[in-house]
């Protein structure tokens, strides 16, 4: 059986009907850029994540530049943040030139280990950047009592984690901004690029919506410079359709994570030391991915995709590692846990709309090689 890693015309197939027809009349409409969907798309997402206010942008990326430009982040700032993460985390602050400082992760969750945070901040120390990976959040009570004492900015990479929940607040609401990506690919996922910002603070607010429209207030007056990160209005007409159905497709992903413990329990996997599953940490992981580490990964790697069995590493080389950071003088053994979870993880299909059966072929796949 042929398992993709994701499917999206399925989710298509059932918001069809809906989607389309709201689509055309936007197009009769031809107000594209901001305007009443995206205004009503901002209300609902600021409900969703209980926050005061929330801003839609034109990526994820775009929200992470963007809260750093908000603070006022630039050369010779640092920034504290994860090496094991999407490329735009550390980006985001690179380009502002300011300067990635990397910090080891939790091997159980995978996020940024707050134990080893407050070694690593000094002078120039302006924010710390956690990211909330594969669905799950990061810790962070310590993590906003370190930003407090210190008086450093608090952002939030929630890309993968919209509605996780610990405590009874969701992500992006511990931080001073939450970050938000809808790539296609994400738990709510748009039709290209789209992003949000998140904040209960007003001046915060108010600044974020001026610098997403090149700094300007009013209109053709700009008192400082920012950029088009304006979010298109018919990726909020989309999106707010599909938030509507989040719940749902989130305990649909919640429901697989179970049935894979369940079958590879059976696998004798487990027993074996061959597979380590997951394991939530935060009161409610919304399951991004599914991110097992295997032994032999690469080798097993090549055998499921023999099998058309979907898969993905994320992420093979950590950030201290890539090139275009060597400049920071990072080496080869600096942060273990990050360097060994790019050597083990392998991630694994788990969109909503995945069968038992194509499930069942997954762990039979995986055990057929270790046989």
């Amino acid at each position: 059986m042929k398992v993709p890693l994701l499917d999206l015309t399925l989710q298509y197939a059932e918001l069809r009907a809906e989607i389309e027809p709201a689509v055309a009349a936007l197009m009769a409409s031809q107000q594209f850029i901001l305007g009443p969907k995206v205004a009503e798309f901002e209300c609902a997402m600021a409900g969703y994540c209980g926050t005061r206010y929330a801003v839609g942008v034109s990526s994820g990326t775009d929200a992470l530049l963007i809260a750093l430009m908000a603070e006022g982040i630039g050369p010779g700032d640092e920034v504290i943040t994860s090496p094991y993460s999407f490329f735009a985390t550390a980006g985001s602050i690179a380009r502002l030139g300011a300067r990635p400082v990397f910090v080891d992760i939790d091997p159980v969750t995978f996020n940024i280990a707050p134990a080893l945070v407050e070694e690593r901040i000094g002078l120039r120390t302006r924010a710390l950047l956690p990211v909330h990976l594969y669905g799950q959040l990061a810790d962070m009570e310590p993590l906003a009592e370190i930003a407090r004492r210190r008086g450093l900015a608090l952002v939030e990479d929630a890309a993968q984690a919209i509605g996780a929940e610990h405590g009874g607040r969701r992500a992006g609401a511990f931080g001073d901004y939450g970050c938000f990506s809808f790539f296609p690919s994400k738990n709510l996922g748009g039709f290209g690029d789209g992003g949000l910002v998140t904040t209960n603070d007003e001046a915060r607010w108010k600044r974020v919506v001026r610098l997403r429209n090149h700094g300007m207030e009013p209109k053709y007056y700009h008192a400082e410079i920012g950029g088009n990160f304006r979010l298109d209005a018919l990726q909020a007409l989309v999106l707010g359709i599909k938030l509507r159905r989040l719940e749902d497709w989130h305990a649909a992903r919640q429901r697989n994570a179970d049935r894979y413990a369940a079958l590879f329990e059976a696998s004798g996997l487990l027993r074996r030391g061959l597979v380590r599953l997951p394991k939530r940490v935060t009161d409610r992981h919304v399951w991004n991915q599914y991110v097992v580490r295997v032994a032999r990964r690469d080798e097993l790697s090549a055998a499921l995709k023999a099998a058309e069995i979907g898969h993905e590493i994320y992420y093979p080389v950590p950030l201290h590692l890539q090139q275009c950071f060597r400049n920071l003088g990072y080496r080869e053994g600096d942060l273990p846990e990050s360097e060994r979870a790019a050597r083990e993880t392998l991630a694994l299909p788990i969109f909503p709309e995945l069968t038992e059966a194509q499930q069942a072929a997954v762990v039979d796949a995986i055990a057929a090689f270790y046989r």
